[in-house]
Order: structure tokens, then sequence, then C-alpha cells
């Protein structure tokens, strides 16, 4: 604002013209900007148009955005937006986090985030603290409020970038590279491993630019991030109860779905549940060149987790055949990381042994030590490892 404007003033001022509007007949967003000004130089005619006019571009960012946040959705660089239950901002640009001098008090929170769950006819409150949606964009949008947030409501929005970033832009070494453009071509089934925020489903996104175009891809995801080029993608999401309580889909639903849709490729933003067992099913009936994405640090971690999941999800199957289903999925395990300057980075890429008493990898590239070379016994790798 100016000198002739404090930040309580215009807060009242904001809380005022709201409750107008909201008693106002409906006008277009074409005539919006000038029915605030209208609104606002009744509310503070003292004040100038020039210290008006950001001012009346908050409340249209009230009215029909996300408020206060709306300005940082604009930022093209930021990449997470993370409220604090003490009402702090704080953003991601180029993976290292900036505390922002905005502060969105609980009240204003909890307006964003019923402005977009509503429409999906989702819930917020003490019954049901915790929620996922999407954005129009496609950021993914997650809320926690009491009693789960004890020192008050978090909001985190994280965002996906419009433009594809390239597989060479995790590692310049172009052995990996040109390996893991063979090992898609081939038909290869993967798993990406990693931390959170690694850069799990923008590497995912980076080996899809080399699927065949023609191919059926069925992608199935809690909350669509996925973006492959291929013209011939069929995009699942699952969705969470309503208010009701009823009308959940879970990924293991979608899995089971994605398999009578006649699906040349699956894939699974993310296993983190008993839908590991529909997706091992899937990669072991013919759907070769599937892949997900799991959070493991390293290649046999990432085994040892699918096979806890696995024997969490599926009953009374013996340990043996789980390892088995496993060993027989699976061929390679690409384990991306992100480094201290907020680079992300392939790490490890790894072979899975074939079928046995336990589950092994060997290692195919390592980060600094290029290809490691030696015999192939899985079919989808032997042209692969011919370079």
């Amino acid at each position: 604002m100016n000198d002739l404007l404090g930040a309580t003033e215009a807060s009242a001022i904001r809380r005022r013209v709201r409750a107008r509007v909201a008693e106002s007949p409906a006008v277009s967003r074409s005539a919006l900007r000038s029915h605030m000004m209208a609104l606002v130089a009744e509310e503070a005619p003292l004040l100038s148009s020039a210290a008006a006019a950001p001012l009346v571009e908050t409340l249209i960012d009230d009215l029909t955005g996300l408020g206060p946040l709306e300005a940082i959705l604009r930022d093209s660089e930021v990449t997470e937006i993370m409220v604090n239950g003490d009402a702090r901002c704080w953003v991601e640009r180029a993976g290292k986090l900036e505390s922002l001098s905005i502060r969105v008090d609980a009240d204003e929170l909890m307006r964003i985030v019923e402005r977009v769950i509503t429409p999906l006819g989702l819930r917020l409150d003490r019954s049901s603290p915790m929620v996922d949606a999407r954005l129009p964009d496609g950021a993914r949008l997650h809320a926690v409020i009491a009693p789960v947030a004890i020192d008050g409501p978090c909001l985190t929005i994280r965002r996906f970038g419009s433009t594809p970033v390239p597989l060479e832009a995790f590692d310049p070494d172009k052995a990996c590279i040109s390996f893991l453009r063979k090992a898609v071509d081939a038909g290869a089934n993967m798993v990406i491993a990693g931390g959170t925020g690694a850069g799990k489903t923008t590497l995912l996104n980076a080996l899809g630019a080399f699927i065949d175009a023609n191919a059926r891809i069925v992608t199935i995801e809690e909350t669509a991030e996925l973006r492959l080029p291929g013209d011939h993608v069929l995009r699942l999401e699952a969705r969470s109860p309503n208010a009701e309580g009823a009308g959940a889909v879970t990924v293991r639903d979608l899995v089971r779905t994605a398999l009578r849709m006649r699906p040349d490729r699956i894939i699974v933003g993310e296993v983190r549940g008993p839908e590991v067992l529909d997706m091992l099913q899937a990669l072991n009936t013919g759907h070769s060149g599937s892949a997900t994405t799991l959070h493991a640090n390293g290649a046999l971690e990432a085994l040892h987790r699918i096979e806890s999941l696995a024997l969490l999800g599926g009953g009374e199957i013996p340990l043996a055949a789980v390892r088995a289903h496993i060993a027989a999925a699976i061929d390679l395990i690409i384990v991306v990381a992100r480094g201290v300057g907020g680079t992300r980075r392939i790490v490890q890429i790894a072979e899975v042994t074939p079928p046995g008493t336990r589950l092994a990898v060997i290692d195919r590239w390592v980060r600094g030590r290029g290809l490691v070379a030696g015999p192939v016994s899985r079919p989808a790798l032997k042209d692969v490892m011919g370079l």
C-alpha cells in the first residue's frame, strides 16, 4: 500500500469489500476489477487510485484465486509452497527453501482450502483433519488441521512444471542416458526409487518420452502428476471419500481396472500399499515396459520395501512366493537422489537377479563409475547391455 493505509486498515477494508461483493449481484470477470475499484473508493475515499490498485489486485485474488498465495503461484520458478501452523510461508525454488514475508493466518488458510475442496465434494474438519486435492493446473494440495496439526493448520502445494525435464538433466553421462533409452525401448519393467522430492515423478516423465508414441499407456496415480507425451495415454486418478465417507476409489481399484483396458504399458505413479500386489501381477502378465515409483534410498532397499508392502497386503502369501513374484516382475531399479544444491541426479541403475531364495541386485551403472559390465540374465536387458 502506502503510508496512508496500514496493514490493519487494509485488512479491514478487504473484509468489508468481500462482504459487500457477497451481497452484490454477480458480475463478469472482465467487470470485476472496475467493480472492486468502485467499492474500495467508497470504503476509503481518501486513498489514491495508485495506492488502491494493489488492494484491488489482492481482493481479486481473494475472490477468484487462492488469496495471498495467488501471487506466489504466478512465479513459475516456485515448485512448492508451504504454509506452517505459525502462519509463516515458505517456498522451494531450484530445490532450495526460502522464507517469505507473507503471512497466512488460520482463517485465511481455511478459506483457501475450502475454495479448492468444496467443488470436489471433499471436506476438512476435526473428524476428517487431512485432505488431498488437485488444483486446476495440476498442482497437488495437501492440508492438515487440528487435532492432527498441533500448532495450527498447515498447507502444502506441490507444483509440476509445464516444461518437461529432459533425461539428460539427470546425468550428463551419455552411457547412462543411452542405457536407459534402450531399456525403455526394449520394454524393461522399471521401478524408480528415491526419497521425497528426489525427482522420481520427473524422471518417470522424462523416460516416458522414449516410449513408442503408438503404445497404449494407462497411468494410475493418487493425484495426477504424470505428463507423458504419447498420443495414446489414458490417465486414471484415485478418489478420496466424499463428505459422507463414500465413493472412494483406491489405486488398487484402478490397477485392476487398467488390466481390463487393453494397456500396452501400465504406469503407476507410486506404490505405497497393497496395490503393489496388483502391480506385480500386471508386470507378470505381459505388460512389459511398465513402471512405477517408490520411496527408497537404494536398489536393494527398494526390493525389500516392495516385499514388505506385498506381505502386508497379501494375506497368506508365502514369503518365497512373494520374492519370486517380485524378481520375475521387475527388471531394473533406478535410484535418483537430490543433492545439497537441489540438483537431482541418477545415482544407481541395478538389474534385479532372477527368481531365487532371496532378493538381490546387480549394479549396471553407478554414478562416478559408469557402466558395469557382466553377464545379463534378464531377457529385456540382453540387447541393452550390448553398448
